[in-house]
């Protein structure tokens, strides 16, 4: 099948818009009523910010399977895996392999340790006001390029759906899912958000594994045909089944491809949206549950992306995917369409369906990043530096509310400028941000008695300036036909992930500051810090 045939049958597949805005209306009106529903709860700023901390480990879980199975999981690695095979895979393995350190070193100290978000744990044995700031302004940015992938990934699906080419079609999706977020953060809080999660999990898995299924079926089981397929398919031979496709180039691109890995193993135990999860459950024991549950859960979803990502290699051709995005993010809603059938209904059904799962995919972990960030802003900025302590709590939600509309505001603007790169590898920034200005500070305060407020700001701004300023000027945003600003070219950091350089740079300013600090630190904190950490004594 010819590029200009998969666009028609994309095309013919959208004249089903009946189906397809009744699939996408059914899943907003009913998470919109969960929303609402679970807002009426809401009655203080523990049920806006922690869910009231009533959530079992599976339903903590759950969420949080829901929380971090983003459009980077299911687009972008699909993407990446039909375009680079063997390296394509090694996104999942990086996402999937960053729990265990999630697990062992942040998911129960953290609960025992905060209330509502990082910024509680980093000012427990600090002056409040500097590391607030910084933590909140760390979050809020973190959270912005994480939020960029989903924004990417909504207008690039929707778009295809529904035939619009136009920027200003794209730019309008973006902006709908913007405004959806906003409805479910502004009105649910954590109760609503959560619930909201898990639901998208159940359909997410549920949708990957009959995508999974059914691409096995085509090839009557046999995974060593489906590779086989894909790798003919793909043009480029056995090469695509092995390492060195696109990180093994030359010593540049194996240097990025060691940048990504140290991002994407250390990044998720500083993302912000995640940490906040571990508030919602009462006990560390639930806390550690939940990591648990959620490893099991996303491990099986990575491995169906094998199906997914080398499914759509072996049935649809490199040309036909990069013609409909050239990052490759319409992989496996095409994969759909070629499964049911490109000319039939039953293609239009399926590939309806699996992208109204992706748009809730989407949906969910856009309204988790957004509370995590107007969380931060609330109660570390607003209730803690601006209002010195005094806020009560009916002004910090309201607070969380109204910074809510700001952020959905920056990331539809930032969302439409980022619709053409691949999420996955934005998901991947978001990671070596979080690892380099939230993961040296956390470490640290948990673990090192000598740590000062100096070190902590200096480790935070420290890792988020490097961060921040390296992707800036790398190709990730001008110099090359997938970057964010294909015309210009102002790039001079060569690598698309700066973790190599970002993230010890972080730990570095934090024993830096630290030991040109003259502050003394309080060693009776730290013992409290510690005891309660480590038994959960006095939380919450």
């Amino acid at each position: 099948m010819t590029a200009q045939q998969t666009v028609l049958a994309a095309n013919e597949a959208s004249e089903h818009r009946g189906l397809i805005i009744s699939l996408f209306a059914a899943f907003v009106i009913a998470t919109l009523f969960i929303t609402v529903w679970a807002g009426r709860q809401t009655k203080d700023a523990a049920d806006f910010y922690a869910g009231g901390r009533q959530f079992t480990g599976f339903q903590n879980g759950l969420a949080i399977s829901g929380d971090y199975m983003s459009a980077a999981s299911f687009l972008g690695i699909a993407g990446a895996i039909a375009l680079s095979g063997y390296d394509g895979f090694l996104y999942s393995i990086g996402f999937l392999v960053a729990w265990l350190i999630a697990l062992l070193l942040v998911a129960e100290p953290l609960r025992n340790s905060g209330r509502y978000t990082m910024g509680d744990v980093l000012a427990y044995r600090m002056r409040q006001r500097p590391v607030r700031t910084a933590a909140g302004t760390s979050t809020i940015v973190v959270s912005i390029f994480y939020l960029l992938a989903q924004m990417a990934g909504a207008g690039v699906l929707v778009s295809l759906l529904l035939g619009i080419t136009s920027d200003a079609g794209k730019i309008g999706i973006v902006a709908l899912v913007g405004v959806l977020m906003i409805v479910y953060v502004t009105i649910g809080g954590m109760k609503g958000t959560t619930w909201v999660q898990m639901v998208k999990a159940v359909l997410l898995m549920t949708g990957a594994l009959l995508l999974t299924f059914l691409v096995l079926l085509k090839f009557n089981f046999n995974v060593s045909d489906l590779l086989g397929a894909a790798a003919d398919q793909s043009g480029k031979g056995q090469a695509f089944l092995e390492p060195g496709l696109k990180y093994g180039v030359d010593n540049l691109t194996k240097l990025d491809f060691i940048s990504l890995s140290i991002a994407l193993v250390l990044g998720t135990a500083g993302l912000p949206h995640i940490l906040i999860r571990f508030y919602t459950v009462p006990t560390a024991q639930a806390a550690r549950k939940s990591v648990i549950w959620a490893i099991g859960l996303i491990g099986s979803f990575y491995l169906m992306t094998l199906a997914l990502g080398f499914g759509a290699a072996a049935l649809i051709t490199p040309k036909e995917i990069t013609d409909s995005n050239p990052a490759g993010n319409t992989a496996a809603p095409l994969l759909a369409l070629h499964l049911g059938g490109v000319d039939s209904t039953w293609g239009a059904i399926l590939l309806a369906t699996i992208s109204a799962v992706a748009f809730a995919t989407i949906l969910a972990v856009v309204a988790g990043l957004t509370l995590a960030s107007s969380s931060s802003f609330a109660h570390d900025i607003y209730a803690n530096v601006i209002k010195k302590g005094q806020a009560t709590e009916k002004e910090e939600v309201r607070a969380a509310r109204l910074s809510t509309v700001g952020i959905g505001a920056v990331s539809i603007v930032l969302g439409a400028l980022a619709r053409d790169i691949n999420v996955a590898g934005l998901v991947a920034l978001a990671f070596a941000v979080a690892a380099s200005a939230n993961l040296p500070t956390i470490v640290y305060s948990l673990f090192w008695k000598r740590f000062t407020t100096q070190g902590a700001t200096w480790s935070i701004y420290g890792g988020l300036i490097s961060a921040v300023g390296l992707v800036l000027f790398s190709p990730v945003v001008s110099g090359k036909p997938s970057s964010m600003f294909p015309d210009v070219d102002f790039h001079w950091f060569p690598m698309s992930n700066p973790g190599i350089i970002s993230i010890p740079v972080g730990f570095l300013l934090g024993i830096i500051g630290t030991y040109l600090s003259k502050e003394e630190p309080d060693k009776g904190k730290f013992a409290e810090l510690e005891v309660r950490s480590l038994t959960g004594t006095g939380a919450h």
